[in-house]
């Protein structure tokens, strides 16, 4: 094994993982919430469902946090919280494909057992969005 990725949200597991990996065992984050304390503990980035809507962001957070640079990190992380969470607001990755359809970036339809994003679920993407700097 080359490494894990923890998606449990536990930062006090994080740091237990952290804390007892070999040398050049990689830890990345699966929890975009918790990413960013994730990799200031020392973790190595993140499998990240928000990246897909919003990379450049996303990627300045983990690049920052990596980096030691907490206020920065700070300020990229509390722009995409609502993505974070809305992107889950239906299951995934319902949302995600919505926002991805909204940019032109695929079509909108869905397979089953995937069902199209509720209004209400796209009321509230859509804030989401705006508040990380994506109009759609």
């Amino acid at each position: 094994m080359a490494g894990i990725k923890d998606a449990t949200g536990d930062l006090n597991r994080a740091k237990y993982i952290l804390a007892h990996r070999p040398d050049g065992f990689a830890v990345y984050s699966g929890d975009d919430p918790t990413a960013m304390e994730l990799c200031l503990l020392g973790g190595d980035g993140d499998i990240s469902v928000t990246a897909n809507v919003a990379p450049r962001l996303m990627a300045s957070m983990i690049e920052s946090a990596l980096a030691g640079k907490v206020e920065e990190a700070e300020a990229a992380n509390n722009q995409l919280r609502g993505l974070h969470s809305e992107l889950f607001i239906e299951p995934n990755p319902i949302p995600s494909k919505w926002v991805l359809s909204e940019m032109g970036i695929m079509r909108s339809d869905c397979r089953l057992p995937l069902v199209p994003l509720t209004d209400s679920g796209r009321t509230a993407v859509r804030e989401a969005c705006g508040m990380a700097g994506i109009n759609l």
